[in-house]
């Protein structure tokens, strides 16, 4: 079977949300449809969540995070941090547990097995009661395990972190530890058995079969070397995932791809103009770039070849502009520099966007067209 571009692209579209007639309203359901939301600027988060979930906003996805707690802003796929459903953490930790890591820390640097399963459990205990910052739960564990759990060792902006910062993420995907709500300007870990009582984190061969599940029913049709790339893990390891299961090989632009055991069912040609922000799953997750990224915007919307470094403007499936948002006193001022001269029912539906996100943000929106001067999101 041959699919072309605009079908994948028109049928991921469709999986995400990100057509007029969403079938999603929560959140949580947001999330899983993108598989998680990247959260390292949380704004650029509660946009992407809000743009799938029509009538949700900012403050909506702050009550699914710290009331709810449908929401688990946590370290998710290449380490970076994501808002996941709470109803599928127990099966993010198993498979993000069971992925190998790309590469390993300096030997100096290094912990041994004993002492992360140490860590792990003394991690554990200390949140499970309590909202801590970096440097309250590094003065705990310096009292618990001892002060070779705390050594300064690892450079980082300028300075040296503690030992035990380097497995942050490894307890997460134990199931351990997540993000709480910051104190001020300081984030916080705490436990999520805190809001998910009897948490743990499910098998990793089941858990492992439905994350491949998941992300090829979001960004299928996708070759091993997608999946590998999405995750931060070795393409050999992500082979051996695809041949362990049960899925149906696509031609797609010539090339072998896989998609969900029988889940051929494409999607209606990519239309619209779309305005995602910084590090949207859609723009992170799609392969092949060369296709999401044509012509001009392979210079203009990359960041040395890394996606969602720039928010971009999709115009029929494919990046077609960047812009940039300035928040302030209940303003966000949006400008969109294009690629290409937009249609006269384009520049419509641009216009929709930008109201759509500045409900999202709950402040009253205005439009330039223009050149953005803005540099790339570290």
């Amino acid at each position: 079977m041959n699919v072309a571009w605009s079908d994948i692209c028109g049928r991921r579209l469709e999986r995400h949300g990100l057509t007029p007639d969403s079938p999603l309203r929560a959140p949580a359901e947001a999330a899983a449809a993108m598989c998680g939301a990247h959260a390292q600027v949380l704004s650029a988060a509660e946009v992407s969540i809000g743009l799938r979930a029509p009538g949700s906003t900012r403050a909506t996805v702050q009550e699914a995070l710290w009331s709810g707690h449908s929401l688990i802003k946590t370290f998710g796929p290449r380490g970076t941090i994501h808002l996941l459903p709470a109803a599928d953490l127990a099966l993010w930790c198993g498979a993000l547990s069971a992925t190998p890591p790309l590469s390993r820390r300096p030997p100096a640097m290094r912990l041994t097995p004993g002492q992360t399963d140490e860590l792990v459990v003394a991690i554990g205990e200390i949140l499970a009661g309590a909202e801590l910052t970096v440097d309250e739960l590094t003065e705990a564990l310096a009292d618990r395990v001892g002060p070779w759990a705390v050594d300064p060792v690892m450079p980082a902006f300028q300075t040296m972190w503690p030992r035990w910062r380097q497995m942050t993420e490894i307890a997460a995907h134990r199931g351990v530890l997540c993000f709480g709500p910051n104190k001020g300007r300081n984030v916080t870990y705490t436990n999520p058995s805190r809001w998910l009582p009897g948490f743990a984190p499910a098998p990793e061969a089941e858990a492992t079969a439905w994350l491949l599940d998941s992300y090829l029913r979001s960004y299928g049709p996708a070759t091993p070397q997608h999946f590998a790339r999405w995750l931060a893990a070795p393409p050999g390891w992500a082979r051996a995932v695809f041949d362990a299961h049960d899925l149906t090989e696509v031609s797609l632009q010539g090339t072998k791809a896989w998609v969900a055991g029988g889940d051929v069912e494409p999607g209606d040609p990519a239309a619209g103009v779309l305005l995602l922000p910084h590090f949207d799953a859609f723009v992170v997750g799609s392969q092949p770039r060369e296709q999401l990224f044509p012509g001009a915007a392979w210079d203009r919307a990359l960041a040395r070849g890394q996606a969602g470094n720039f928010p971009v403007v999709l115009v029929d499936g494919v990046v077609a502009g960047v812009w940039h948002q300035k928040k302030s006193a209940g303003k966000v001022a949006i400008t969109v520099e294009p690629l290409r001269a937009l249609t006269a029912r384009g520049r419509n539906e641009l216009d929709e966007q930008v109201e759509r996100i500045g409900a999202i943000l709950q402040a009253r929106p205005a439009l330039t067209i223009g050149s953005i001067s803005t540099g790339a999101h570290a």
